[in-house]
């Protein structure tokens, strides 16, 4: 059945919101997913006359938690303190498994050196445990070192790797993304991610979750001037990062993302409002979890005149004739046809003695027909950067009346359309789904079927 062609379109994968606890004077920035609501930093005022400074007359950052009271309302947001809050900056963080152990950023000198106004001093990061509404019996990290900045940390769910960012000897870059591993109730030293994951720019804001990390990068390619990247964790290395694509990222600085566990949704910072301010991210991206594997058409067949082993004492000439102009001459042949459709078959016996020629001593009718399925056509392999067409004007639904055909990519974008392309920018194997969706009937029924195939992409 011949459906109409429903159009290309290219879809935002994501949806954003900037976040009604924002304010404008001030900036809100690295959101932690906490209980039923956010941590966060921000720079706000002590009180409302007095800003709270460092000794060199900064803005110091403290960690705020805010709850979710419905999907679009939040509470009053209320500081989380410790014995830091009033002379050092509190923040980023993370929150280990366990709900009350907290690791985050603040700075490793407390003494005389600190009240100086030109002394630098490093960032570190601490442990701590949350206690109410304050961060109680906090003590530094072992590799805090006041030659170099570390911060930012990140916990996996299960607590066993500690991720950050730091800024000390043997990097690649301005600062790069490092971990620890929980070893025997320790955390061994770090470890650079290594040039999969870091660049001669500045790596920042790590966040490891299900599988991925998202990061923070400046590296050229991006889309402004700090952009939110995802790699995939294999089995002894890190998949090629992934750029995350607009409305997440902007000509704007963008940074400090992290997800829920599902990856559908989360938090991240941005000044694309000038000042820096939460958003949050709902993902519009569909992903089919009973999608079958594409299955090949066959339109191969052997054909076998069973009764030729009768006569093999005579000798017989046994000629096919397949219904689309070809011929074939054996006992057992093989022949392929070009499209589906109906033949009609025939065998022709030829006795070589007497030279008579039986015609039609078989005559039926072969029906071929596609598998009901979405199809996908594209090549098995292509390379980054180059322009792939997709289409899926072989998909067979007898009876459908097709309203919609939803590509999803594997790579974090989708398209609409019978006939779409697009451009992969980093070498893997990813694993396209085609959604087809019917007109809904008479009772408000939508019929849908999901068909996958893997496509390889290197380097040129």
């Amino acid at each position: 059945m011949n459906q109409p062609e429903v159009t290309a379109q290219q879809l935002a994968p994501y949806t954003v919101s900037r976040m009604s606890f924002s304010s404008s004077l001030y900036n809100e920035i690295s959101p932690v997913i906490f209980r039923d609501g956010l941590l966060f930093c921000s720079d706000r005022r002590f009180s409302g006359f007095t800003d709270r400074t460092s000794f060199d007359g900064h803005r110091l950052y403290n960690v705020f938690y805010v709850e979710r009271t419905d999907s679009a309302a939040w509470s009053k947001d209320v500081e989380m303190r410790s014995e830091r809050t009033t002379l050092f900056n509190n923040g980023p963080l993370c929150v280990a498994p366990d709900g009350k152990t907290v690791y985050f950023t603040s700075e490793t000198e407390t003494g005389e050196p600190a009240k100086r106004k030109k002394f630098r001093n490093r960032s570190g990061i601490f442990i701590g445990e949350i206690s109410g509404l304050e961060i109680i019996s906090v003590k530094p990290f072992k590799y805090n070192n006041q030659n170099y900045d570390i911060g930012q940390p990140s916990i996996s769910n299960d607590g066993r790797y500690l991720f950050f960012a730091s800024d000390m000897p043997g990097g690649m870059g301005g600062s790069d993304i490092y971990y620890c591993e929980m070893i025997n109730g320790e955390w061994s030293e770090p470890v650079n991610l290594g040039p999969g994951i870091n660049s001669p720019g500045a790596e920042n804001y790590p966040h490891y979750q299900s599988g991925r990390l998202y990061f923070t990068s400046d590296r050229p390619g991006g889309i402004g001037g700090l952009d939110i990247y995802f790699a995939i964790h294999k089995t002894n290395s890190w998949g090629p990062p992934v750029l995350l694509p607009e409305p997440v990222n902007s000509p704007s600085d963008d940074f400090a993302f992290v997800a829920t566990e599902s990856l559908q949704s989360g938090f991240f910072a941005s000044n694309r409002r000038r000042a820096d301010d939460i958003y949050e991210f709902l993902s519009a991206i569909i992903k089919s979890q009973n999608c079958s594997p594409q299955e090949e058409n066959n339109y191969c067949y052997e054909f076998v005149e069973e009764n030729a082993v009768k006569h093999d004492t005579i000798p017989f000439r046994y000629g096919w004739k397949f219904g689309d102009g070809n011929t074939a001459t054996g006992p057992v042949v093989e022949h392929c046809y070009e499209a589906p459709g109906t033949y009609n078959v025939r065998l022709d016996v030829e006795n070589l003695v007497t030279q008579e020629v039986s015609e039609n001593i078989k005559s039926y009718i072969l029906v071929i027909e596609d598998i009901e399925q979405p199809y996908i056509t594209c090549p098995d392999s292509s390379v980054t950067g180059a322009t792939i067409s997709f289409d899926a004007f072989r998909t067979n639904l007898p009876g459908w009346e097709i309203t919609r055909y939803y590509w999803n990519f594997g790579d974090e974008t989708i398209a609409v359309g019978q006939k779409v392309s697009k451009q992969y920018l980093n070498p893997g194997i990813y694993d396209i789904q085609l959604m087809v969706s019917g007109r809904p009937d008479s009772e408000g029924n939508t019929k849908e079927a999901c068909a996958s195939r893997s496509i390889i992409i290197s380097n040129p």
